[in-house]
């Protein structure tokens, strides 16, 4: 049964308004690990999308 993870990752993001390394990194190693994406996912990262086009979302620059 699929937990929606990646769904929740975005949806931490809508929050906090950001989209940071380690919220990015998770979504990669979900999308990785499930070698597939749901519908619910699918459209909650196009929503995730959306939003930094519009500005609403800022991408945090990963810190090294």
């Amino acid at each position: 049964m699929h937990s929606f993870a990646i769904r929740q990752l975005v949806e931490k993001a809508l929050y906090t308004k950001q989209l940071t390394p380690d919220i990015e990194e998770q979504i990669n190693s979900e999308l990785s690990r499930l070698g597939y994406i749901s519908e619910v996912d699918y459209e909650a990262l196009e929503l995730l999308m959306s939003e930094m086009d519009e500005g609403r979302i800022k991408l945090v620059p990963s810190v090294r």
